[in-house]
C-alpha cells in the first residue's frame, strides 16, 4: 500500500513569521486519520521568516529530527548546547526525561526545514542534542542514512528509537532501492523534485504513507531531493 498525500490536503498554519503544513496532526490541525504512521508521530513542512524563530520551550520523550532544506537554524537549549545547522545537514535532539530548547533564524532569508517527531522506544533517559552535515554528494543516487536507533548505522546521528531517517538525491532517470519489510513502515517527502514509488507519483512536498511493501523502487522524474522515514 502506497498512500499519497497531496500537499494541498495537508493541514497547515500561517502565523506570519512561521508558515506551516502539517503532515500529520498536530496543535490547531486535527486529523483522526492522519495522527500518525507507526511511531512517526509529527512530520512539519515550516518556513521560518529571517529574525525570528521558536522561543524556549519544553518537551520530554520525543525524538525531534530537523532536516534544514534552505538557509539555517540555531539551537539553543537548556544543556547549554549551542549550534548552526546549514541546508542539507541534520540536528536531532532526543528529548528524554525533559529538556528547554530554542530554535531561530539568524539568517538574512527565510530558512525551510522538515520538522520530524519520532516515540523513542522508552520513556525517560537524560536528554542530548547533536548535529552533522550531510553533504549532498554523499548521497547521490543512494540513499544514506542521516538518523539511526540502530546499533549498525555507527556514521548516522543517534536517536533512541527503532526508526531510521534516510535521504537521497536522484537526477532525472535515476533510480534507487530500498529493502523495507512488510513488518515496516516509511513515509516520504520529496523536498525538490518528484518521484514514482513503485508506480506511484509523488510530487515536491506530498507525502508518501507506505505500509506492506517489501522492497521499494524510487525513480526520479527530475532532479529530485527526498527524505524518507522507516518505523515499526
Amino acid at each position: 500500500m502506497i498512500d499519497v498525500r497531496p500537499f494541498g490536503s495537508l493541514g497547515g498554519a500561517d502565523h506570519g513569521w512561521l508558515k506551516a503544513r502539517h503532515h500529520f496532526s498536530f496543535a490547531g490541525y486535527n486529523d483522526p486519520g492522519r495522527m500518525g504512521w507507526g511511531a512517526l508521530r509529527v512530520w512539519n513542512d515550516d518556513a521560518i521568516a529571517a529574525g525570528t524563530g521558536f522561543s524556549p520551550h519544553p518537551h520530554a520523550d520525543m525524538e525531534i529530527i530537523t532536516y534544514v532544506r534552505e538557509g539555517a537554524v540555531t539551537h539553543e537549549d537548556s544543556l547549554g548546547n549551542r549550534g548552526r545547522t546549514e541546508g542539507g545537514d541534520v540536528q536531532v535532539m532526543s528529548a528524554g526525561s525533559g529538556i528547554v530548547h530554542g530554535e531561530y533564524n539568524r539568517e538574512s532569508s527565510a530558512t525551510t526545514l522538515f520538522q520530524i517527531w519520532i516515540q523513542p522506544r522508552s520513556r525517560g533517559g537524560a536528554p542530548r542534542w547533536g548535529a552533522r552535515p550531510f553533504p549532498k554528494t554523499d548521497r547521490a543516487g543512494r540513499f544514506i542514512t542521516l538518523a539511526s536507533g540502530f546499533a549498525g548505522d555507527a556514521d548516522a546521528l543517534q536517536i533512541r528509537a527503532d526508526a531510521r531517517v534516510l535521504g537521497a538525491t536522484l537526477k532525472a532517470g535515476q533510480s534507487v532501492d530500498y529493502l523495507l519489510g512488510v513488518d515496516r513502515k516509511a513515509y516520504l517527502v520529496p523536498a525538490v523534485g518528484s518521484v514514482r514509488i513503485n508506480g506511484a507519483i509523488v510530487g515536491t512536498g506530498d507525502g508518501a504513507a507506505i505500509a506492506e511493501v517489501e522492497n521499494l523502487t524510487v525513480t526520479a522524474l527530475e532532479d529530485s531531493e527526498i527524505v524518507m522515514v522507516d518505523v515499526a
